[in-house]
């Protein structure tokens, strides 16, 4: 599925345009359709932990998110030797509206109880 990114990623703003891909039921690879060089790998963080932001006004506009759209959340994760060492980025989700196709990545305060890296250990039922 094919996303037009209304709002810039950090660090890379000259995408345009990205493809997501399943890789299975928590992960997905999130591919530049311009630079093959481009990837992510993203995690559904609503199966690690309890996950709970307000999507800015001007975000759900630019989206053109309404209570009845499809949205999907979904953040950048580097994954590590073992799994268990993965770092996720939980403070800049990226939020897809998979009706229009339009994605954009927000920045939550930083007074979230959430960080930039946090390991994936952390959150693993043991």
């Amino acid at each position: 599925m094919k996303f037009e990114i209304s709002i810039p990623l950090l660090g890379f703003d000259t995408l345009k345009e990205v493809e997501l891909q399943k890789v299975d039921e928590i992960f997905m690879k999130m591919q530049s359709i311009e630079d093959a060089h481009i990837s992510f790998i993203l995690i559904d963080p609503f199966v690690l932990v309890d996950y709970d932001f307000e999507i800015p006004k001007s975000t759900q506009e630019l989206l053109e998110i309404d209570k009845n759209s499809n949205i999907l959340i979904l953040n950048i994760v580097l994954l590590q030797t073992p799994i268990e060492d993965s770092i996720v980025n939980f403070i800049g989700p990226l939020v897809f509206n998979t009706d229009n196709k339009k994605m954009a990545q927000i920045i939550l305060a930083e007074s979230s109880k959430f960080s930039i890296a946090e390991k994936i250990s952390t959150y693993l039922k043991k």
